[in-house]
């Protein structure tokens, strides 16, 4: 990291909620993926965070993507019998998915992706500020 803090820390945060907008994504581009009962669901993808401790000289700073996991829960069986992948009873599984959630994940990764930027943007006015305050 370079000697703008605040900037890193911003920028660690821009990473993480771009990331998040991308699964969220993901999530909702396979809301309607139905499998066979034979198969497992398509599960919604849940992004890991944690505080970056190495960041900082090694006093923390910013937020860095540790991993991933799966929803859990029971998936639903829908009777669709005329489906290609419809087992001999006409039944599909829907995907763990949860539409709301995940429109309620959207708009958060997108207002912290803008808390960051605009956070980004203070930094700059401010460095570039000071820069003046010694050249007047």
């Amino acid at each position: 990291m370079s000697g703008f803090g605040a900037i890193d820390i911003s920028a660690t945060g821009l990473d993480v909620s771009r990331l998040w907008i991308e699964i969220t994504s993901h999530n909702l581009a396979n809301l309607d993926t139905v499998r066979p009962t034979d198969e497992e669901p398509f599960r919604a993808l849940l992004l890991r965070v944690q505080e970056n401790r190495d960041g900082l000289a090694r006093g923390g700073g910013g937020v860095e993507a540790v991993g991933f996991s799966r929803s859990t829960g029971s998936a639903d069986r829908v009777y669709i019998p005329q489906h290609p992948f419809a087992d001999e009873e006409g039944t599909l599984i829907r995907p763990v998915v949860d539409l709301a959630t995940e429109m309620s994940n959207l708009i958060l990764a997108t207002r912290m992706y803008q808390v960051n930027l605009r956070a980004i943007e203070s930094s700059r006015e401010a460095y570039a500020s000071a820069l003046r305050i010694g050249t007047a």
